[in-house]
């Protein structure tokens, strides 16, 4: 299965990308999925012109983007807060797609605070419907992500181990059980 972290934020010293990293590896170590990383500061997409309805139809630049979100089975967003949201470089982002019908989602939201990006996480399950996706139920929110994870993406906290373990779980469940959907 092939599975795409979207990494929400742009900021150039991102600690939530921490967050995706770590995700990422422990994906990698313990499954044997296909998982990539798409860092929103990759990509300098413009605000949204035109849907990039096929590879065919896209800007050269984006190409290797739009292979990739055409080709996923499942999607994570790792976003932090902005303003008791999303982050608006993760909407753009989908914006510029069309409809990802009968794919997970997986929410992860982080912050340095105490509440972990939890509005975010409320506001992110509005917006997988919307692109007719799937949400799984168990999200993953960290607080003191600054805390939690270290440059690397290693885990520092060994105490929300149990956390990363349960969300991947759910999230895996979900996934698997949908792939067979798509080919449909």
């Amino acid at each position: 299965m092939q599975i795409e972290i979207i990494s929400g934020s742009p900021r150039n010293n991102s600690i939530t990308f921490r967050l995706a990293l770590h995700l990422k590896n422990y994906l990698h170590q313990t499954t044997n999925h296909t998982v990539g990383i798409i860092d929103v500061r990759e990509w300098n997409l413009p605000l949204l012109q035109n849907v990039f309805s096929s590879v065919e139809k896209t800007p050269d630049e984006f190409k290797p983007l739009t292979q990739r979100i055409f080709a996923a089975d499942a999607f994570m967003f790792v976003t932090p807060e902005y303003n008791g949201s999303y982050s608006p470089a993760l909407q753009n982002l989908m914006d510029h797609f069309p409809k990802q019908a009968r794919k997970a989602f997986g929410v992860v939201t982080a912050s340095t605070g105490a509440l972990g990006g939890i509005r975010s996480s409320q506001q992110l399950l509005l917006l997988i419907p919307g692109l007719f996706g799937i949400a799984s139920p168990h999200m993953l929110i960290t607080p003191f992500v600054d805390k939690k994870f270290d440059a690397e993406g290693n885990l520092l906290d060994d105490g929300f181990k149990k956390s990363v373990d349960n969300f991947l779980s759910e999230f895996l469940w979900l996934a698997n059980s949908l792939k067979p959907q798509l080919a449909k």
